[in-house]
């Protein structure tokens, strides 16, 4: 995968971990609520592998989040 966007992955992946541990959820229970593997769950949060859009969607309904609060990259 390019290192062109990896900042901003890894501040996804880090909000969507924030998020699934506010609601008390663990990565498994996330992955299952959106139909992916606990591996695939691991490597968004971690920036280790690529997320469509489609996920992200799936993430914020699971979460109830709103994608924005996702992609609100604090600098």
């Amino acid at each position: 995968m390019s290192n062109a966007h990896q900042k901003e992955l890894k501040a996804l992946g880090l909000n969507i971990s924030y998020f699934r541990k506010k609601r008390g959820l663990s990565q498994s229970q996330l992955a299952e609520a959106v139909n992916i593997s606990r591996t695939h769950m691991s490597r968004i949060e971690t920036a280790d592998g690529a997320v469509s859009l489609p996920v992200v969607f799936d993430i914020c309904d699971a979460l109830n989040v709103k994608p924005s609060q996702l992609f609100d990259f604090e600098d």
